[in-house]
């Protein structure tokens, strides 16, 4: 089969798609031939070298966590599952044309194996955000970077719990902001004061890294109800970092009822083949993203 991998960290450069042995489903996995693979920040991360310590790495090694497509391997001791279900979930070295999942649910009617692959890092991550900082119903939250895949599922699953958001983001992606139910700005100079306008802060999240971490806590008051997933220094200005997922089969089933009900749809920017899996990670890198890159299989 044919799987991206990297024998160094580095640029996008370092990624070479190479033919490489089939994976099979062990106890309690599925294996899925992909048909999309979500494109993370973390994966570029981890080519990169970041010390991430909840994905050690061994190389040469694969990418991807998240994919979409059809189960052809069932492995022992799983259940309510068979060869030929559409199925979206989280596994290892997604971004192949087999792959092992260790969570998983069925596609909800309706969509397509691009738009599924997109939700499952994306769901529990803004899943987990949301608990950590504990903002609660009737609060406001304001989202630093809030057009990517996981500002997207937190605009609306906030929203659908009752809770207030402004959300920043550049000048191009603001009605997209505001089609999600947030209050929407630019980061552009004079960010903080535009948000103080439009009231109250709550709770926090750094979505982009983007170096807010000390407006952020002012505007809130409090670093405690400030959490970043992008900035690994945030724990030196006494902001929680969170980057070690929760349960991903809870997030799966509670992102295809959200999507059930019509209350969360994340969009795919940009699809690209497998083979231009770095394009994919510089374009990834570069920000500005609105809604989700995945590799098509």
């Amino acid at each position: 089969m044919r799987k991206v991998s990297f024998a160094e960290f580095g640029g996008p450069d370092v990624l070479r798609l190479v033919d490489a042995e089939e994976p099979h489903a062990g106890p309690g996995q599925v294996r899925i031939a992909v048909r999309a693979a979500g494109v993370n920040p973390v994966d570029w991360r981890i080519r990169e070298g970041q010390v991430l310590g909840a994905h050690p790495v061994e190389l040469p090694s694969g990418l991807g966590l998240d994919a979409a497509g059809v189960v052809d391997e069932v492995g022992e001791g799983v259940e309510g599952v068979e060869a030929g279900d559409r199925v979206f979930g989280e596994g290892a070295d997604t971004y192949a044309e087999f792959a092992v999942l260790s969570a998983w649910a069925r596609m909800p009617g309706g969509l397509t194996f691009e738009e599924a692959a997109g939700y499952p890092s994306v769901v529990e991550t803004a899943l987990r955000v949301l608990r950590e900082v504990g903002v609660r119903p009737g609060e406001t939250l304001l989202v630093s970077g809030a057009s990517g895949g996981v500002g997207s599922a937190v605009l609306q699953i906030a929203r659908d719990r009752g809770i207030r958001v402004i959300g920043t983001a550049g000048a191009a992606n603001q009605d997209y902001l505001r089609g999600l139910g947030a209050l929407a700005t630019t980061y552009t100079e004079g960010w903080t004061e535009r948000v103080r306008s439009l009231g109250r802060v709550d709770a926090a999240l750094d979505l982009a890294g983007s170096g807010v971490i000390r407006e952020l806590t002012e505007l809130t008051g409090d670093p405690g109800r400030v959490l970043s997933i992008a900035d690994l220094g945030a724990p030196e200005l006494g902001v929680r970092f969170s980057g070690v997922a929760g349960s991903v089969p809870d997030a799966l089933a509670e992102a295809v009822d959200l999507i059930r009900r019509g209350r969360l749809r994340i969009p795919v920017e940009k699809s690209y083949p497998l083979e231009e899996a770095a394009a994919a990670h510089i374009d990834s890198r570069a920000g500005h993203t609105r809604g989700r890159r995945v590799l098509v299989v």
